[in-house]
């Protein structure tokens, strides 16, 4: 199957929701994202670590580093209060946008 790149504006909302059901580091958001998209998405370093820089900012994601299962230490990322209510947020956001799409394809 062809990859794809990922559509503008839902990286956050695709990491966010990763992370909701567990924390992990970069390489392992990357590598969940790619297998729950059945590697139609890859997400590069230089898109993913300025993304989850910028949430750690924000608020919205907290990190610690911590052992990998591999015994390397890295920066495992979790979601915060303010991350879950932006998750919330932008999953509102792309239902009403798939809604969108979807009349004006049904429709055409």
């Amino acid at each position: 199957m062809e990859r794809l790149d990922i559509p503008q504006g839902t990286l956050d909302l695709m990491i966010l929701t990763i992370l909701s059901r567990e924390p992990l580091h970069g390489y392992g958001i990357s590598q969940k994202l790619a297998a729950l998209s059945r590697e139609t998405f890859q997400v590069n370093p230089g898109s993913l670590f300025p993304s989850l820089y910028r949430l750690e900012q924000d608020g919205k994601l907290k990190a610690e580093w911590r052992p990998t299962e591999n015994n390397r230490n890295a920066k495992y990322y979790r979601l915060t209060a303010a991350g879950k209510r932006q998750l919330e947020q932008h999953r509102q956001r792309w239902d009403r946008v798939a809604f969108a799409i979807a009349g004006v394809l049904e429709g055409a």
